[in-house]
Protein backbone atom coordinates (compact mmCIF):
# COMPACT_ATOMS: atom_id res chain seq x y z
CA UNK A 1 0.00 0.00 0.00
CA UNK A 2 1.57 3.17 -0.96
CA UNK A 3 1.44 6.30 1.63
CA UNK A 4 0.05 9.37 0.21
CA UNK A 5 2.67 11.18 -0.16
CA UNK A 6 4.62 8.73 -2.52
CA UNK A 7 0.91 8.20 -4.42
CA UNK A 8 1.51 11.87 -4.60
CA UNK A 9 5.04 11.76 -6.27
CA UNK A 10 4.45 9.10 -8.38
CA UNK A 11 1.34 10.87 -10.14
CA UNK A 12 3.39 13.87 -10.86
CA UNK A 13 6.27 11.55 -11.78
CA UNK A 14 3.81 9.78 -14.52
CA UNK A 15 2.77 13.52 -16.21
CA UNK A 16 6.24 14.58 -16.26
CA UNK A 17 7.78 10.58 -17.64
CA UNK A 18 4.93 11.37 -20.70
CA UNK A 19 5.85 14.40 -21.45
CA UNK A 20 9.66 13.47 -22.01
CA UNK A 21 9.23 12.22 -25.55
CA UNK A 22 8.28 15.78 -27.00
CA UNK A 23 11.78 16.48 -27.04
CA UNK A 24 11.95 13.93 -29.98
CA UNK A 25 10.41 16.33 -31.99
CA UNK A 26 10.99 19.62 -33.66
CA UNK A 27 11.98 22.48 -32.40
CA UNK A 28 14.34 20.54 -29.88
CA UNK A 29 14.34 17.62 -32.68
CA UNK A 30 16.52 15.04 -30.38
CA UNK A 31 15.62 12.47 -32.64
CA UNK A 32 17.53 10.19 -31.20
CA UNK A 33 16.17 10.44 -27.52
CA UNK A 34 12.91 9.11 -29.03
CA UNK A 35 14.77 5.78 -28.43
CA UNK A 36 15.18 5.86 -24.43
CA UNK A 37 12.50 8.66 -23.94
CA UNK A 38 9.76 5.87 -23.07
CA UNK A 39 12.06 4.03 -20.64
CA UNK A 40 10.95 6.30 -17.33
CA UNK A 41 7.65 6.06 -17.85
CA UNK A 42 7.62 2.36 -18.63
CA UNK A 43 9.74 1.99 -15.53
CA UNK A 44 7.37 3.45 -13.41
CA UNK A 45 4.44 1.57 -14.53
CA UNK A 46 6.13 -1.37 -14.11
CA UNK A 47 6.60 -1.07 -10.73
CA UNK A 48 2.82 -0.11 -10.12
CA UNK A 49 1.55 -1.72 -6.86
CA UNK A 50 -1.75 -2.23 -8.92
CA UNK A 51 -3.56 -2.61 -12.03
CA UNK A 52 -5.46 0.36 -11.12
CA UNK A 53 -2.47 2.47 -10.26
CA UNK A 54 -0.75 1.22 -13.37
CA UNK A 55 -4.00 2.58 -15.47
CA UNK A 56 -4.12 5.85 -13.46
CA UNK A 57 -0.33 6.66 -14.27
CA UNK A 58 -1.11 5.32 -17.71
CA UNK A 59 -3.93 8.20 -17.72
CA UNK A 60 -1.64 10.76 -16.07
CA UNK A 61 1.31 10.10 -18.45
CA UNK A 62 -1.10 10.26 -21.80
CA UNK A 63 -2.33 13.59 -20.37
CA UNK A 64 1.41 15.08 -20.09
CA UNK A 65 2.55 13.63 -23.29
CA UNK A 66 -0.66 15.31 -24.64
CA UNK A 67 -0.03 18.38 -22.95
CA UNK A 68 3.78 18.55 -23.99
CA UNK A 69 3.74 17.62 -27.14
CA UNK A 70 0.34 20.18 -28.00
CA UNK A 71 1.42 23.11 -25.53
CA UNK A 72 1.70 25.27 -28.37
CA UNK A 73 -2.27 25.49 -28.47
CA UNK A 74 -2.23 27.48 -25.25
CA UNK A 75 -3.13 31.05 -27.08
CA UNK A 76 -5.88 29.38 -28.82
CA UNK A 77 -7.45 26.52 -26.54
CA UNK A 78 -6.55 28.50 -22.90
CA UNK A 79 -7.85 26.36 -20.12
CA UNK A 80 -9.78 23.63 -22.60
CA UNK A 81 -6.32 22.02 -23.23
CA UNK A 82 -6.49 20.34 -20.03
CA UNK A 83 -9.77 18.36 -20.13
CA UNK A 84 -8.68 17.43 -23.85
CA UNK A 85 -5.12 16.37 -21.96
CA UNK A 86 -7.26 14.52 -19.73
CA UNK A 87 -9.48 12.99 -22.29
CA UNK A 88 -6.86 11.70 -24.87
CA UNK A 89 -4.70 10.59 -21.68
CA UNK A 90 -7.42 8.23 -21.38
CA UNK A 91 -6.19 5.86 -24.41
CA UNK A 92 -2.95 5.14 -22.79
CA UNK A 93 -4.27 3.00 -20.25
CA UNK A 94 -4.52 -0.36 -22.10
CA UNK A 95 -0.98 0.21 -22.69
CA UNK A 96 0.33 0.44 -19.11
CA UNK A 97 -1.96 -2.64 -18.06
CA UNK A 98 0.31 -4.55 -20.53
CA UNK A 99 3.63 -2.86 -19.47
CA UNK A 100 2.95 -3.76 -15.70
CA UNK A 101 1.59 -7.20 -16.82
CA UNK A 102 4.70 -8.27 -18.95
CA UNK A 103 7.45 -6.08 -18.00
CA UNK A 104 6.58 -6.06 -13.87
CA UNK A 105 8.60 -9.53 -12.99
CA UNK A 106 11.96 -10.53 -14.37
CA UNK A 107 11.23 -11.21 -17.88
CA UNK A 108 11.91 -14.93 -16.92
CA UNK A 109 9.67 -17.68 -19.61
CA UNK A 110 8.08 -16.15 -22.65
CA UNK A 111 7.48 -12.85 -21.03
CA UNK A 112 10.65 -11.16 -22.45
CA UNK A 113 9.56 -11.89 -25.98
CA UNK A 114 5.94 -11.37 -25.77
CA UNK A 115 6.65 -7.69 -24.14
CA UNK A 116 8.43 -6.81 -27.35
CA UNK A 117 5.47 -7.88 -29.62
CA UNK A 118 2.71 -6.54 -27.54
CA UNK A 119 3.52 -3.42 -25.67
CA UNK A 120 5.03 -1.44 -29.03
CA UNK A 121 1.32 -2.77 -30.34
CA UNK A 122 -0.38 -1.33 -27.69
CA UNK A 123 1.65 1.72 -27.93
CA UNK A 124 0.51 1.84 -31.92
CA UNK A 125 -3.42 1.17 -30.81
CA UNK A 126 -2.53 4.40 -28.66
CA UNK A 127 -1.47 6.34 -31.56
CA UNK A 128 -4.07 4.66 -34.15
CA UNK A 129 -7.35 5.87 -31.80
CA UNK A 130 -5.96 9.17 -31.42
CA UNK A 131 -5.26 9.81 -34.95
CA UNK A 132 -9.45 9.80 -35.76
CA UNK A 133 -10.03 13.59 -36.64
CA UNK A 134 -12.45 14.18 -34.47
CA UNK A 135 -9.87 13.86 -31.52
CA UNK A 136 -7.32 16.01 -32.76
CA UNK A 137 -5.91 14.03 -36.09
CA UNK A 138 -1.86 11.82 -35.89
CA UNK A 139 -0.40 14.73 -34.56
CA UNK A 140 2.72 13.67 -32.75
CA UNK A 141 3.46 9.99 -33.41
CA UNK A 142 6.14 8.73 -32.18
CA UNK A 143 7.59 8.00 -35.62
CA UNK A 144 7.16 11.15 -36.91
CA UNK A 145 10.19 12.61 -34.62
CA UNK A 146 12.39 10.33 -36.85
CA UNK A 147 11.69 12.55 -40.13
CA UNK A 148 15.07 13.17 -40.70
CA UNK A 149 17.20 9.94 -40.49
CA UNK A 150 17.51 8.51 -43.83
CA UNK A 151 17.67 4.95 -43.01
CA UNK A 152 14.36 5.43 -40.92
CA UNK A 153 12.67 7.06 -43.42
CA UNK A 154 13.43 3.97 -45.64
CA UNK A 155 11.48 2.00 -43.25
CA UNK A 156 8.13 4.95 -43.75
CA UNK A 157 8.13 3.83 -47.57
CA UNK A 158 7.74 -0.20 -46.85
CA UNK A 159 4.96 0.48 -43.53
CA UNK A 160 4.65 4.39 -43.25
CA UNK A 161 4.79 6.23 -39.73
CA UNK A 162 3.10 3.09 -38.01
CA UNK A 163 6.13 0.66 -38.96
CA UNK A 164 8.75 3.52 -37.35
CA UNK A 165 6.60 4.23 -34.26
CA UNK A 166 6.44 0.12 -33.73
CA UNK A 167 10.36 0.10 -33.95
CA UNK A 168 10.84 3.30 -31.58
CA UNK A 169 8.58 1.71 -29.20
CA UNK A 170 10.04 -1.69 -29.81
CA UNK A 171 13.46 -0.36 -28.76
CA UNK A 172 12.51 1.48 -25.73
CA UNK A 173 10.75 -1.80 -24.69
CA UNK A 174 14.25 -3.60 -25.22
CA UNK A 175 16.07 -1.02 -22.78
CA UNK A 176 13.56 -1.36 -20.18
CA UNK A 177 14.05 -5.19 -20.32
CA UNK A 178 18.03 -4.84 -20.18
CA UNK A 179 18.02 -2.57 -17.46
CA UNK A 180 15.25 -4.20 -14.99
CA UNK A 181 15.48 -7.93 -15.70
CA UNK A 182 18.70 -9.76 -16.15
CA UNK A 183 16.90 -12.78 -17.05
CA UNK A 184 16.00 -11.37 -20.43
CA UNK A 185 18.83 -10.52 -21.50
CA UNK A 186 19.08 -12.63 -24.68
CA UNK A 187 15.13 -12.04 -26.00
CA UNK A 188 16.23 -8.05 -25.46
CA UNK A 189 19.42 -8.13 -27.05
CA UNK A 190 17.86 -10.44 -29.79
CA UNK A 191 15.12 -7.48 -30.28
CA UNK A 192 17.07 -4.79 -30.73
CA UNK A 193 19.37 -6.64 -32.99
CA UNK A 194 15.94 -7.58 -35.23
CA UNK A 195 15.15 -3.71 -35.19
CA UNK A 196 18.56 -3.12 -36.35
CA UNK A 197 18.67 -5.59 -39.32
CA UNK A 198 15.44 -4.79 -40.40
CA UNK A 199 16.18 -1.43 -40.37
CA UNK A 200 19.38 -2.21 -42.24
CA UNK A 201 17.72 -4.93 -44.75
CA UNK A 202 15.17 -2.31 -45.72
CA UNK A 203 18.19 0.48 -46.26
CA UNK A 204 20.00 -1.90 -48.63
CA UNK A 205 17.29 -3.96 -50.36
CA UNK A 206 14.14 -1.36 -50.74
CA UNK A 207 14.25 0.26 -54.00
CA UNK A 208 14.89 3.69 -53.79
CA UNK A 209 12.57 5.77 -55.90
CA UNK A 210 13.11 5.95 -59.80
CA UNK A 211 13.62 9.98 -60.73
CA UNK A 212 12.15 10.69 -63.75
CA UNK A 213 12.61 14.45 -64.99
CA UNK A 214 11.71 17.00 -62.40
CA UNK A 215 10.07 20.63 -61.99
CA UNK A 216 10.94 23.99 -60.86
CA UNK A 217 8.44 24.87 -58.00
CA UNK A 218 8.48 28.42 -56.50
CA UNK A 219 7.51 28.59 -52.65
CA UNK A 220 5.66 32.10 -51.92
CA UNK A 221 6.04 33.22 -48.61
CA UNK A 222 5.07 36.70 -47.47
CA UNK A 223 5.32 36.54 -43.86
CA UNK A 224 3.54 38.53 -41.07
CA UNK A 225 1.36 40.70 -41.54
CA UNK A 226 -0.19 42.65 -38.40
CA UNK A 227 -4.10 42.05 -37.87
CA UNK A 228 -6.42 44.80 -39.30
CA UNK A 229 -9.22 44.94 -41.47
CA UNK A 230 -7.46 44.80 -44.55
CA UNK A 231 -5.10 42.43 -43.38
CA UNK A 232 -6.55 39.71 -46.39
CA UNK A 233 -6.07 42.70 -48.71
CA UNK A 234 -2.12 43.39 -47.23
CA UNK A 235 -1.13 39.84 -47.51
CA UNK A 236 -2.36 39.50 -51.01
CA UNK A 237 -0.58 42.63 -52.67
CA UNK A 238 2.41 40.91 -50.71
CA UNK A 239 2.26 37.71 -52.20
CA UNK A 240 1.95 39.74 -55.32
CA UNK A 241 5.58 41.69 -55.16
CA UNK A 242 7.01 38.66 -53.94
CA UNK A 243 5.89 36.50 -57.34
CA UNK A 244 6.45 39.41 -59.76
CA UNK A 245 9.91 38.60 -58.76
CA UNK A 246 10.14 35.30 -59.92
CA UNK A 247 9.42 36.66 -63.65
CA UNK A 248 12.19 35.19 -66.07
CA UNK A 249 13.13 32.53 -63.23
CA UNK A 250 11.32 30.48 -65.42
CA UNK A 251 9.29 28.20 -62.98
CA UNK A 252 6.62 25.50 -63.76
CA UNK A 253 4.75 26.00 -60.82
CA UNK A 254 4.19 29.03 -57.90
CA UNK A 255 2.59 27.88 -54.53
CA UNK A 256 1.35 30.19 -52.24
CA UNK A 257 0.32 29.35 -48.54
CA UNK A 258 -2.91 28.51 -46.88
CA UNK A 259 -5.27 31.26 -46.95
CA UNK A 260 -3.51 33.46 -49.01
CA UNK A 261 -6.59 34.70 -50.97
CA UNK A 262 -9.06 36.13 -48.58
CA UNK A 263 -12.01 36.93 -50.98
CA UNK A 264 -13.65 34.16 -53.20
CA UNK A 265 -12.30 34.93 -56.76
CA UNK A 266 -16.14 35.06 -58.61
CA UNK A 267 -17.11 37.84 -55.91
CA UNK A 268 -14.07 39.18 -56.87
CA UNK A 269 -12.82 39.04 -60.28
CA UNK A 270 -10.27 41.82 -59.85
CA UNK A 271 -8.06 39.49 -57.73
CA UNK A 272 -9.02 36.44 -60.48
CA UNK A 273 -7.63 39.24 -63.11
CA UNK A 274 -4.23 40.19 -60.59
CA UNK A 275 -3.24 36.63 -60.16
CA UNK A 276 -3.98 36.12 -63.76
CA UNK A 277 -1.65 38.64 -64.88
CA UNK A 278 0.90 37.35 -62.17
CA UNK A 279 0.46 33.89 -64.33
CA UNK A 280 1.02 35.20 -67.36
CA UNK A 281 4.22 37.35 -66.29
CA UNK A 282 5.88 34.62 -64.43
CA UNK A 283 4.96 32.42 -67.14
CA UNK A 284 3.46 29.28 -64.76
CA UNK A 285 0.00 28.71 -62.92
CA UNK A 286 -0.41 29.54 -59.58
CA UNK A 287 -1.48 27.53 -56.96
CA UNK A 288 -3.70 29.70 -54.57
CA UNK A 289 -5.50 29.33 -51.38
CA UNK A 290 -8.95 30.79 -50.80
CA UNK A 291 -10.19 31.17 -47.17
CA UNK A 292 -13.83 32.77 -47.62
CA UNK A 293 -17.29 32.21 -48.11
CA UNK A 294 -18.28 31.22 -51.38
CA UNK A 295 -21.50 32.95 -52.81
CA UNK A 296 -24.34 30.25 -53.89
CA UNK A 297 -24.14 32.00 -57.36
CA UNK A 298 -20.34 31.07 -57.98
CA UNK A 299 -21.16 26.76 -57.42
CA UNK A 300 -22.32 25.33 -60.85
CA UNK A 301 -19.81 27.74 -62.54
CA UNK A 302 -16.57 26.65 -60.36
CA UNK A 303 -17.62 23.02 -60.94
CA UNK A 304 -18.88 23.34 -64.55
CA UNK A 305 -15.60 24.68 -65.23
CA UNK A 306 -13.44 21.91 -62.91
CA UNK A 307 -15.00 19.66 -65.58
CA UNK A 308 -13.07 20.59 -68.15
CA UNK A 309 -9.46 21.62 -66.42
CA UNK A 310 -8.39 19.01 -65.27
CA UNK A 311 -9.28 18.73 -61.49
CA UNK A 312 -10.66 15.58 -60.54
CA UNK A 313 -12.04 14.23 -57.55
CA UNK A 314 -13.40 10.92 -56.06
CA UNK A 315 -16.21 11.03 -58.42
CA UNK A 316 -15.01 13.19 -61.23
CA UNK A 317 -16.12 17.11 -59.75
CA UNK A 318 -13.66 19.37 -57.50
CA UNK A 319 -13.92 17.71 -53.96
CA UNK A 320 -16.41 20.77 -52.84
CA UNK A 321 -19.88 19.62 -51.26
CA UNK A 322 -21.69 23.11 -53.19
CA UNK A 323 -22.67 23.53 -49.16
CA UNK A 324 -22.97 27.56 -48.21
CA UNK A 325 -20.51 28.78 -46.17
CA UNK A 326 -16.87 29.32 -45.70
CA UNK A 327 -14.36 26.93 -47.13
CA UNK A 328 -10.57 26.59 -47.77
CA UNK A 329 -9.91 25.76 -51.14
CA UNK A 330 -6.63 25.19 -53.47
CA UNK A 331 -7.49 26.67 -56.48
CA UNK A 332 -5.29 26.26 -59.65
CA UNK A 333 -5.15 29.85 -61.50
CA UNK A 334 -3.18 30.18 -64.97
CA UNK A 335 -2.87 33.11 -67.23
CA UNK A 336 -6.41 32.83 -68.57
CA UNK A 337 -7.61 33.19 -64.93
CA UNK A 338 -9.11 29.91 -62.39
CA UNK A 339 -8.38 26.94 -64.30
CA UNK A 340 -11.50 25.33 -62.36
CA UNK A 341 -9.15 23.06 -61.09
CA UNK A 342 -9.96 23.42 -57.22
CA UNK A 343 -9.88 21.33 -53.95
CA UNK A 344 -12.06 22.17 -50.73
CA UNK A 345 -9.98 21.43 -47.79
CA UNK A 346 -11.74 18.04 -46.16
CA UNK A 347 -10.45 17.52 -42.70
CA UNK A 348 -10.87 21.01 -40.43
CA UNK A 349 -8.92 21.45 -37.68
CA UNK A 350 -10.95 20.79 -34.48
CA UNK A 351 -11.54 23.87 -32.47
CA UNK A 352 -9.42 25.74 -35.05
CA UNK A 353 -12.15 25.57 -38.35
CA UNK A 354 -15.07 24.09 -36.14
CA UNK A 355 -16.01 22.99 -32.90
CA UNK A 356 -17.25 19.67 -32.40
CA UNK A 357 -20.72 19.08 -30.89
CA UNK A 358 -20.71 22.80 -30.63
CA UNK A 359 -24.22 23.25 -29.15
CA UNK A 360 -22.34 21.06 -26.19
CA UNK A 361 -19.05 22.75 -26.55
CA UNK A 362 -19.53 26.11 -27.91
CA UNK A 363 -18.46 28.22 -24.94
CA UNK A 364 -14.83 27.24 -26.18
CA UNK A 365 -15.51 30.52 -27.89
CA UNK A 366 -15.13 32.34 -24.85
CA UNK A 367 -11.91 31.28 -23.80
CA UNK A 368 -9.29 31.22 -26.31
CA UNK A 369 -9.76 31.89 -30.31
CA UNK A 370 -11.70 28.62 -31.37
CA UNK A 371 -13.67 29.29 -34.52
CA UNK A 372 -17.03 31.43 -34.29
CA UNK A 373 -18.83 29.57 -36.98
CA UNK A 374 -18.10 26.20 -38.68
CA UNK A 375 -16.56 26.19 -41.67
CA UNK A 376 -17.74 23.69 -44.60
CA UNK A 377 -15.74 20.37 -45.29
CA UNK A 378 -15.29 19.33 -48.63
CA UNK A 379 -16.50 15.88 -50.16
CA UNK A 380 -13.26 14.41 -52.13
CA UNK A 381 -9.61 14.15 -53.06
CA UNK A 382 -8.24 16.25 -56.09
CA UNK A 383 -5.84 15.47 -58.16
CA UNK A 384 -5.03 18.73 -60.67
CA UNK A 385 -3.27 18.73 -63.77
CA UNK A 386 -0.44 21.02 -64.03
CA UNK A 387 -1.25 23.46 -67.61
CA UNK A 388 2.16 23.16 -69.70
CA UNK A 389 3.43 19.70 -68.14
CA UNK A 390 0.63 16.44 -68.99
CA UNK A 391 2.89 14.29 -67.43
CA UNK A 392 2.94 16.16 -63.58
CA UNK A 393 -0.43 15.99 -61.68
CA UNK A 394 -0.89 17.70 -58.22
CA UNK A 395 -1.73 16.63 -55.14
CA UNK A 396 -3.20 19.10 -52.91
CA UNK A 397 -3.64 19.22 -48.74
CA UNK A 398 -4.54 22.11 -46.53
CA UNK A 399 -2.40 22.55 -43.42
CA UNK A 400 -3.06 19.43 -40.69
CA UNK A 401 -4.19 17.38 -43.18
CA UNK A 402 -0.39 16.84 -43.81
CA UNK A 403 -0.88 14.44 -41.09
CA UNK A 404 -2.67 12.33 -42.07
CA UNK A 405 -0.91 9.00 -44.70
CA UNK A 406 -3.68 7.64 -45.73
CA UNK A 407 -4.56 11.53 -47.97
CA UNK A 408 -1.25 11.68 -49.45
CA UNK A 409 -1.55 7.38 -50.19
CA UNK A 410 -4.68 8.33 -51.61
CA UNK A 411 -3.65 11.08 -53.81
CA UNK A 412 -0.69 8.94 -55.17
CA UNK A 413 -2.69 6.08 -56.28
CA UNK A 414 -4.68 8.78 -58.08
CA UNK A 415 -1.52 9.75 -59.91
CA UNK A 416 -0.02 12.49 -57.84
CA UNK A 417 3.23 13.20 -59.16
CA UNK A 418 3.64 15.87 -56.82
CA UNK A 419 1.84 16.38 -52.90
CA UNK A 420 1.55 20.07 -51.82
CA UNK A 421 0.53 21.36 -48.45
CA UNK A 422 -0.93 24.73 -48.07
CA UNK A 423 -0.25 25.66 -44.09
CA UNK A 424 -0.74 28.82 -42.28
CA UNK A 425 0.77 28.89 -38.58
CA UNK A 426 1.07 32.44 -38.05
CA UNK A 427 -1.22 31.95 -34.55
CA UNK A 428 1.85 30.17 -33.17
CA UNK A 429 4.88 31.61 -34.97
CA UNK A 430 7.08 31.49 -31.93
CA UNK A 431 6.45 27.85 -30.59
CA UNK A 432 7.63 24.57 -32.02
CA UNK A 433 4.42 24.46 -34.23
CA UNK A 434 6.05 25.70 -37.53
CA UNK A 435 8.80 23.20 -36.98
CA UNK A 436 6.47 20.45 -36.04
CA UNK A 437 4.28 20.81 -39.06
CA UNK A 438 7.19 20.99 -41.80
CA UNK A 439 8.41 18.15 -40.63
CA UNK A 440 5.73 16.13 -41.46
CA UNK A 441 5.92 16.62 -44.91
CA UNK A 442 9.08 14.45 -45.17
CA UNK A 443 7.68 11.66 -43.71
CA UNK A 444 4.86 12.09 -46.09
CA UNK A 445 7.31 12.25 -49.20
CA UNK A 446 8.87 9.29 -48.18
CA UNK A 447 5.66 7.15 -47.30
CA UNK A 448 4.75 7.92 -51.23
CA UNK A 449 7.70 8.20 -52.89
CA UNK A 450 6.79 11.63 -54.22
CA UNK A 451 8.36 15.19 -53.46
CA UNK A 452 6.26 17.13 -51.70
CA UNK A 453 6.42 20.76 -50.96
CA UNK A 454 5.00 22.03 -47.72
CA UNK A 455 3.87 25.93 -48.76
CA UNK A 456 3.29 28.92 -45.75
CA UNK A 457 2.26 32.28 -45.35
CA UNK A 458 4.76 32.44 -42.35
CA UNK A 459 6.97 29.71 -42.13
CA UNK A 460 8.28 27.44 -42.10
CA UNK A 461 8.37 26.22 -45.32
CA UNK A 462 10.42 23.66 -46.78
CA UNK A 463 10.41 21.03 -49.88
CA UNK A 464 11.58 17.50 -49.61
CA UNK A 465 12.51 15.02 -52.41
CA UNK A 466 10.70 11.72 -52.81
CA UNK A 467 12.98 10.03 -50.74
CA UNK A 468 12.11 12.23 -47.70
CA UNK A 469 15.33 14.33 -48.15
CA UNK A 470 15.16 18.16 -47.73
CA UNK A 471 15.80 20.02 -51.21
CA UNK A 472 17.08 23.25 -50.52
CA UNK A 473 16.96 25.10 -47.18
CA UNK A 474 13.53 25.53 -45.65
CA UNK A 475 12.46 28.98 -45.26
CA UNK A 476 12.47 30.27 -41.59
CA UNK A 477 9.39 32.78 -39.68
CA UNK A 478 11.44 35.63 -40.01
CA UNK A 479 11.51 34.99 -43.95
CA UNK A 480 9.22 36.89 -46.36
CA UNK A 481 10.53 35.80 -50.05
CA UNK A 482 9.54 33.70 -52.98
CA UNK A 483 12.38 30.54 -52.78
CA UNK A 484 12.78 28.58 -56.53
CA UNK A 485 13.47 24.82 -55.76
CA UNK A 486 14.54 22.13 -58.48
CA UNK A 487 12.18 19.02 -57.46
CA UNK A 488 12.79 15.71 -59.11
CA UNK A 489 10.24 14.00 -60.08
CA UNK A 490 9.80 9.63 -59.18
CA UNK A 491 8.13 6.84 -61.08
CA UNK A 492 7.12 3.62 -59.25
CA UNK A 493 5.21 2.79 -55.70
CA UNK A 494 6.37 2.36 -52.36
CA UNK A 495 5.65 -0.63 -50.17
CA UNK A 496 3.29 1.61 -48.41
CA UNK A 497 1.34 3.45 -51.17
CA UNK A 498 0.85 -0.59 -52.27
CA UNK A 499 -0.10 -2.06 -49.03
CA UNK A 500 -1.20 0.57 -46.85
CA UNK A 501 -1.56 0.66 -42.93
CA UNK A 502 -0.82 -3.17 -42.89
CA UNK A 503 1.64 -2.57 -39.55
CA UNK A 504 -1.53 -1.71 -37.92
CA UNK A 505 -3.42 -4.12 -39.00
CA UNK A 506 -0.44 -6.48 -37.70
CA UNK A 507 -0.78 -4.77 -34.30
CA UNK A 508 -4.18 -5.30 -33.89
CA UNK A 509 -4.11 -8.88 -34.75
CA UNK A 510 -1.27 -9.36 -32.30
CA UNK A 511 -3.16 -8.09 -29.65
CA UNK A 512 -6.35 -9.91 -30.69
CA UNK A 513 -4.42 -12.97 -30.11
CA UNK A 514 -3.42 -11.87 -27.06
CA UNK A 515 -6.69 -11.01 -25.60
CA UNK A 516 -8.03 -14.05 -26.69
CA UNK A 517 -5.26 -16.55 -25.01
CA UNK A 518 -5.82 -14.64 -21.88
CA UNK A 519 -9.78 -15.07 -22.40
CA UNK A 520 -9.08 -18.96 -22.64
CA UNK A 521 -7.09 -18.50 -19.35
CA UNK A 522 -9.32 -17.07 -17.33
CA UNK A 523 -12.13 -19.31 -18.15
CA UNK A 524 -10.59 -21.89 -17.35
CA UNK A 525 -8.84 -20.77 -13.93
CA UNK A 526 -12.77 -19.94 -13.30
CA UNK A 527 -14.24 -23.14 -14.33
CA UNK A 528 -14.96 -25.20 -11.37
CA UNK A 529 -12.30 -28.49 -11.01
CA UNK A 530 -14.40 -31.99 -12.35
CA UNK A 531 -15.32 -34.00 -9.09
CA UNK A 532 -13.12 -37.27 -8.73
CA UNK A 533 -14.97 -40.28 -9.41
CA UNK A 534 -14.82 -42.40 -6.18
CA UNK A 535 -13.52 -46.11 -7.10
CA UNK A 536 -15.98 -49.06 -7.09
CA UNK A 537 -16.91 -50.46 -4.20
CA UNK A 538 -15.96 -54.06 -3.72
CA UNK A 539 -18.56 -56.51 -2.27
CA UNK A 540 -18.04 -60.41 -0.06
CA UNK A 541 -18.03 -61.63 -3.79
CA UNK A 542 -15.66 -59.50 -5.35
Amino acid sequence: MLSKPARWWRAAAAVAAGGLPCLAFPAPALWWFAYVALVPWMLLLRSAPTGRRAALEGWLGGAGFILAVHHWLLPSLHVFLLPLAALLGLLWIPWALLVRELLGGDGAGGRAGAALALVPAAWLLSELARSWQGLGGPWGLLGASQWQVPPVLRLASVGGVWLVSLLVAAVNCAVVLLIVAPAARVPAVAGLTGCAVLTGVVWLWVPRPEVSGGLRVAVVQPGLVADGPDSADRRFAAGERLTRGLAGQHPDLVVWGESSVGADLTARPDLARRLAALSAEVGAPLLVNVDARRPPAAEPGMAGGAAGAGGTGAAGGTGGSGAPGIYKSAVLVGPEGPTGARYDKMRLVPFGEYIPARALLGWATSVGKAAGEDRVPGDSPVVMDLPGRPDVRLGPLVCFESAFPDMSRHLTREGAGLLIAQSATSSFQHSWAPAQHASLAALRAAESGRPMVHATLTGISAVYGPSGERLGSALPTSASTAALYEVPLARGTTLYVRFGDWPVGAALAVLAVYCAAAGVRSFRAGRPAPEPTAPRARTARG
